[in-house]
């Protein structure tokens, strides 16, 4: 298996695979003029390759991802079995400023937007059917921080509602997980399920497996009518984005950073701890410093 049959197994896009073969391509270049190859060259000798990029005037921040992207190259050369060690596996570079997230919404504020979410007084019948899928929508991104292209793929045979559970598949740059539910969710979910979608089913010419029917062709503006909503209930609110943050720092007050890695379905460990928090909650960025690459 290739590289690029390698990236297309794991899920990435047809742009980043593009991205992600042409940086191998530059950097096997490179091996070449310098007498190595990926198969062989050690710790000592890629910062050499750090030093190139960092004479041709690159950003740290560019050196960063490009070392990053490299990191998936030597994970594939691992698999194939063309190396026994990730050499850069726990190089960063120091000074690379990552941003954590404001107005972070506590665990209680997430909590009341589900329950606040309004589902009975509503008139037109049609209306009161979405706004029952918009609940259990509002029930995933508050307890288990799910994305709008998670929800999107979200199929019948996810749902493990005996176990009180759901799979959540791998995506372009998240890994599967099994995640638990709520005994409150589940129930909202086999009423949806069993009732509701069933109903919104009928008035939609559509044969799918998917769980959530959205009101025209995309979830997405679905999912945007939803977060308008529960702005109304709470102004703090921005995003879907600022709610799976809020969920995953609120996560990272619960459990360690390898178990919040698993819920959150993050690749790799760096991405969890962008949320991590100092003890006085003031500071709005983080500094890698693993290794002296200035």
């Amino acid at each position: 298996m290739d590289y690029k049959e390698y990236l297309q197994q794991e899920s990435y896009t047809k742009s980043t695979i593009e991205s992600y073969t042409k940086g191998a391509e530059n950097f096997v270049k490179w091996c070449k003029r310098n007498h190595t190859t990926p198969d062989l060259i050690d710790y000592k000798t890629f910062l050499k390759y750090i030093k190139y990029l960092q004479r041709k005037n690159t950003t740290k921040k560019t050196i960063k991802h490009k070392i990053g992207t490299l990191k998936i190259y030597f994970k594939y050369l691992l698999s194939e079995n063309y190396r026994i060690d990730n050499p850069i596996e726990n190089i960063n570079i120091k000074g690379v400023k990552r941003t954590i997230n404001y107005n972070v919404l506590e665990a209680d504020e997430l909590e009341d937007l589900y329950y606040s979410y309004e589902t009975e007084n509503i008139k037109d019948s049609y209306h009161k059917l979405t706004a029952k899928r918009n609940k259990v929508i509002v029930g995933l991104l508050v307890y288990q921080g799910l994305n709008t292209s998670e929800l999107i793929k979200l199929e019948l045979e996810d749902l493990q509602l005996y176990k009180g559970k759901i799979y959540i598949k791998s995506g372009a740059r998240s890994n599967a997980r099994t995640l638990e539910l709520k005994s409150w969710q589940v129930i909202e979910f086999l009423e949806y399920i069993k009732k509701f979608r069933e109903e919104i089913l009928t008035r939609k010419p559509l044969e799918t497996n998917r769980i959530f029917i959205p009101n025209n062709a995309r979830l997405g503006n679905t999912v945007l009518a939803i977060i308008k909503k529960l702005k109304s209930y709470n102004q703090k609110v921005n995003n879907i984005h600022q709610i799976r943050a809020s969920v995953i720092t609120n996560w990272l007050k619960q459990y360690n950073l390898r178990q919040v890695q698993v819920l959150a379905g993050h690749r790799y460990i760096s991405s969890t701890e962008r949320y991590l928090q100092d003890d006085l909650e003031s500071l709005h960025e983080i500094v890698n410093n693993f290794h002296p690459i200035s």
